[in-house]
């Protein structure tokens, strides 16, 4: 029977919920505040690991947020190494997702779609008034 999940994916999902805590809790740059960690992505050598986050502001101040968690990625790092024990503690590159806005989008518009489809079905549905009445002779 094979196994579900890897040491390594199992790794990465310690790193993001080990970062997401260090960041909601002890990061102090307000440019890091309003993020949420999406996935790690870590390499089979743990030299690397891929953070992946979204903001609830959108790609608004995106720049800001980047710079700020550069600064703060030797912090994280460093605490990272003091919660998870691992042999090579990764070097943070974190890159911004844009799957939750995209998501939003294409839901909004299916929504449209099937509005526009309900309007068109309830235009088309209209039925004259006397082919609605059964015919005897028929």
């Amino acid at each position: 029977m094979p196994k579900e999940f890897s040491r390594g994916q199992r790794v990465a999902e310690q790193i993001r919920r080990e970062l997401a805590e260090l960041i909601r809790l002890e990061v102090k740059d307000p440019r890091v505040g309003f993020i949420t960690l999406t996935d790690v992505e870590i390499t089979p050598d743990y030299a690397h690991a891929k953070v992946f986050f979204t903001s609830m502001k959108g790609q608004e101040g995106l720049e800001e947020i980047q710079k700020g968690l550069r600064r703060a990625s030797s912090f994280l790092r460093r605490e990272l190494g003091r919660r998870v024990r691992i042999h090579t503690l990764p070097e943070l590159h974190f890159h911004y997702d844009p799957s939750v806005e995209t998501g939003n989008r294409i839901s909004a518009l299916i929504d449209k779609a099937i509005e526009t489809d309900r309007q068109f079905a309830s235009d088309t549905d209209e039925v004259p008034e006397d082919e609605g009445k059964s015919d005897p002779a028929a």
